[in-house]
């Protein structure tokens, strides 16, 4: 017998944080906000991979998941 139940999409990590970028604001000055070292600045590009395709170009008002 088939099973018709949909699996339920998992739930969004409560350990990830949100940004919104603002004017002045790169991957490196988010990093050091976030977790102190500019140089872990690839953490968040990898976790917005979906929205950044440029590390070096991103946009006011995007929300980035912060890992």
């Amino acid at each position: 017998m088939a099973d018709d139940t949909k699996a339920e999409a998992p739930a969004e990590n409560p350990y990830t944080q949100w940004h919104e970028v603002v004017k002045g604001d790169t991957l490196s000055k988010i990093a050091a906000k976030y977790y102190g070292d500019a140089s872990l600045y690839t953490k968040i590009f990898e976790a917005n991979r979906d929205r950044i395709k440029n590390p070096d170009l991103i946009q006011v008002g995007w929300k980035l998941r912060i890992p």
